[in-house]
């Protein structure tokens, strides 16, 4: 049965797979959804035998309909091959009592590659089957992963170009020097002086400005996202927690049917609604908990139903969390409404106008599936150097907001389930932090000093991704304004 696309805060218009993967953003400002989750076509004993790649197929082929089989696979075969540093493309680890879903072995070294390896080719795929002309321009916010991930994936593929944002202070020395090192005749970085949300709000109103849409066509250009609220980027994070669970029933972790826990380091909410998501399809998911860090935003919502950004942003060491409007969220909000357009968009313009908006109790009760809490930095931190110190395992400061929430879930409910970890980046990407929380004083040392420290103590060789940036030269500059964003896109576009 195919499955078309709405907008959250649409019209009824229903558009195919790769039309919303096109345009990224629905014409309206809201995000597009399926209309409906279609379940699982292969019995969970069949997909535990299959490789990632296979697994990817089972399940993009289900929300993906209008791809023929062969256009599929041939995405996912150039997605996740040999830039991956794994054959089966993620790692689960058993550590202090739960499974480490290891999703860093890509290129960039963070779970975004999971989704942006092969949203390239999606996109591309996608303006063939609808005869699109344009220059597709990818216009993305990073709060520290997406961006690089997205530039990886599109440097100097044709007909495209990439656009990135990212608070010019706000993600980690790693981080930045990863995206200015970023080579492509195609690839212009740009960072905000702001905060993400700056830089995410400014994208969304480039979205919808007509005059320069108008603009863009005569020259033969048209803006996509590569940020999660592309369908195209969600999908593909659907198939590692479908992987996941296959993983631990072939290894005989866990009996056929089994419910396991999913925790995952939360802010813009995509990765986390694609655990959703897996579970509506029929995969055997329990409680979701929603790891926040102090920017505390969806912990509040989900234990009081009121969604409030009026506060202040706290930067942190874990700075792809560091999120006050989380963008995917508008998805569960549709869904709660029970796929109601006009509401969605009601709470949306208050979001946007008031800052905040407060849900019904009959939409709180559709937020069964989920847990919310948060962890400190303190918290954070302490959660790094215990797991090494009790395991020898080293987590990133994502990850450890995440493990610190799951101890508090435990403690708080009892819950004895097997549970997932999504460990989202690799420590090298957050050195200072992660050696500062495992043994301090390390304020006089150099970055990359630091690295191999980390690879003294965890045993696990320095990544590719950093040691090629250890000397390469930086090869962007710029920064602007969230005022300033349009002038940088018409410059870099020639309009």
């Amino acid at each position: 049965m195919e499955v078309l696309y709405g907008s959250t805060r649409g019209n009824g218009t229903k558009v195919r797979a790769s039309q919303a993967v096109l345009q990224g953003l629905a014409p309206d400002g809201g995000l597009f959804v399926p209309d409906h989750i279609p379940a699982l076509d292969k019995d969970i004993e069949e997909l535990s035998k299959m490789d990632y790649r296979q697994t990817a197929y089972e399940v993009m082929k289900l929300f993906l309909t209008d791809f023929t089989e062969e256009e599929l696979k041939t995405c996912i075969d150039r997605a996740y091959d040999s830039k991956f540093d794994r054959e089966d493309m993620v790692s689960l680890k058993e550590a202090g009592g739960a499974y480490y879903l290891e999703l860093f072995h890509g290129p960039t070294i963070a779970f975004k590659d999971m989704a942006l390896s092969i949203l390239p080719h999606l996109m591309i795929t996608s303006a063939r089957k609808n005869n699109v002309r344009n220059q597709i321009m990818i216009l993305t916010a990073t709060s520290g992963d997406t961006g690089k991930a997205a530039m990886a994936g599109f440097a100097d593929v044709e007909g495209t170009g990439i656009i990135v944002f990212y608070p010019k202070n706000g993600v980690s020395p790693i981080q930045e020097k990863q995206m200015l090192t970023q080579k492509g005749n195609n690839v212009l970085v740009v960072g905000i002086r702001g905060n993400f949300d700056d830089a995410q709000s400014g994208v969304k109103k480039l979205f919808a400005d007509k005059e320069l849409a108008a603009e863009m066509e005569k020259k033969g250009y048209q803006f996509s996202s590569a940020n999660s609220i592309n369908i195209g980027r969600l999908v593909p994070q659907i198939c590692y927690y479908v992987y996941a669970y296959g993983t631990l029933l072939r290894q005989g972790k866990i009996a056929r049917g089994e419910l396991v826990n999913v925790v995952v380091p939360t802010g813009n909410f995509g990765n986390i609604l694609a655990a959703f998501y897996a579970k509506k399809m029929g995969l055997p998911l329990g409680n979701l908990i929603c790891a926040s860090n102090e920017n505390k935003v969806l912990f509040d919502f989900f234990r009081t139903g009121a969604y409030d950004r009026n506060r202040e942003f706290i930067l942190t060491a874990s700075p792809s969390m560091d999120i006050l409007i989380s963008s995917n969220l508008e998805r569960l909000v549709y869904r709660i409404a029970g796929d109601d357009p006009a509401r969605t968009a009601e709470l949306m313009a208050a979001l946007n106008g008031e800052g905040k908006y407060e849900i019904t109790q009959d939409m709180k009760s559709g937020l069964g599936d989920f847990y919310g809490n948060y962890a400190t930095e303190a918290e954070a931190g302490a959660e790094i150097g215990r797991l090494y110190r009790e395991c020898g395992y080293v987590i990133d400061t994502h990850t450890a907001v995440a493990s610190a929430v799951y101890r508090k879930y435990r403690q708080e409910t009892g819950d004895g389930r097997k549970t997932v970890i999504a460990s989202t980046a690799s420590p090298y990407k957050f050195t200072r932090s992660v050696m500062n929380a495992i043994d301090g004083g390390n304020d006089a040392k150099e970055d990359f000093a630091l690295v191999d420290e980390l690879a003294k103590i965890s045993g696990v060789k320095v990544p590719g991704a950093i040691e090629e940036i250890r000397t390469a030269p930086v090869r962007h500059n710029k920064q602007c304004d969230p005022e300033g964003m349009k002038e940088v896109v018409k410059e870099f576009l020639g309009l």
